[in-house]
């Protein structure tokens, strides 16, 4: 495909949690969190305890639209729901077509909820898939998971010709060695701030810089795998603009090491297309004549003008084609109201 110089092919967006979408304006946690687990704690898992069908299709559908208007036509998604796990991967699905965008899903699979709620989150996952859904299967993170657990993910994902989608190594506390002997090379490995440069991981590390800072888990260095791993770019669920992200990865990367240049930090956002190959079908129509890594990472306020998804107009002038985008933001807000009352009655 030939592209114009103010044209690219759709970008992915190789780690979101679309669940996040309905986040902003939530009720203050009951405590202030002091570190990434009270974190979890306190804000991630009492939110997706509080998760049930109609918030999951609304946040899923807000999530989509947003990514669309920002030029990403391709989500891997990582989604949990502990109190509404049957069918949720479906429903993330189908609202993402709806809107026009791709999507890889996985649920999250975790003994946080005791055996049954692991059991329950692999169901999901084997339903899923072979129902024909395009994914991997999820895990949490290892250390919310027992070694049987990590097992019957690994074995899964195998049977049905997939990688495990799993968070590695964000925060100090977070474990990774019960993965050695189980990775291959089509896992996704999301975060790795605190694994060794021997791991001995097999996969793709997916750099979520933004989340990174904004959860004090540290940074993760993203070269120093390069040999070892491919590296992917992802927003671990703050949205889905990826020349934003690309921009932030570009400065927070030049921070630690100046000689890190724009080319670098693109070929690691171009990576998430090895998952989602046929995003090179997307074409994506941007207000800037020159799609370069040199002059994006440092021009704020690109926009996509038009995006053809698999040769269908999915956006021109300002707005969506396929969906209402007015009526997805209002009934968005009217889901997170619902959810934020959920939020406000738990203990």
């Amino acid at each position: 495909m030939t592209l114009a110089p103010n044209q690219t092919t759709g970008l992915v967006c190789a780690h979101h949690h679309l669940y996040s979408a309905l986040a902003r304006g939530m009720p203050a946690p009951p405590a202030t969190p002091t570190n990434f687990i009270e974190i979890l704690e306190l804000v991630w898992w009492r939110l997706d305890m509080a998760l049930d069908e109609h918030t999951i299709e609304w946040s899923a559908k807000l999530g989509a639209l947003e990514a669309l208007e920002r030029g990403c036509t391709g989500i891997i998604d990582h989604h949990e729901s502990p109190n509404a796990i049957d069918g949720s991967l479906s429903i993330i699905a189908d609202a993402c077509a709806e809107v026009g965008v791709r999507v890889n899903c996985a649920y999250g699979i975790t003994d946080r909820h005791g055996p049954d709620g692991a059991a329950a989150g692999l169901a999901e996952n084997e339903r899923f898939l072979a129902d024909g859904g395009r994914g991997m299967v999820g895990l949490h993170a290892a250390f919310t998971c027992s070694d049987d657990t990590i097992a019957a993910a690994a074995e899964l994902a195998a049977n049905h010709g997939v990688g495990v989608h799993v968070h590695v190594a964000e925060g100090p506390t977070d474990t990774w060695q019960q993965l050695q002997g189980q990775t291959t090379d089509d896992w996704w490995l999301i975060h790795g701030v605190h694994l060794p440069d021997d791991h001995g991981l097999s996969g793709t590390i997916v750099h979520n810089p933004r989340s990174n800072m904004n959860n004090a888990v540290g940074y993760a260095r993203p070269n120093r795998f390069s040999a070892s791993n491919p590296i992917a770019l992802g927003t671990d669920g703050i949205g889905a603009d990826m020349l934003d992200e690309f921009r932030v990865a570009y400065v927070r990367a030049r921070e630690h090491e100046v000689t890190t240049s724009p080319d670098q930090v693109w070929d690691w956002l171009e990576a998430g297309r090895s998952l989602m190959p046929e995003v090179a079908d997307d074409v994506v129509t941007w207000n800037y004549q020159d799609m370069d890594p040199w002059r994006l990472a440092f021009s704020p306020g690109i926009s996509p003008t038009k995006i053809d998804i698999d040769g269908d107009t999915v956006f021109e002038a300002g707005t969506t084609t396929k969906v209402d985008a007015d009526e997805i933001r209002a009934k968005a807000t009217e889901a997170a109201q619902q959810l934020f009352t959920k939020l406000e009655t738990m203990p």
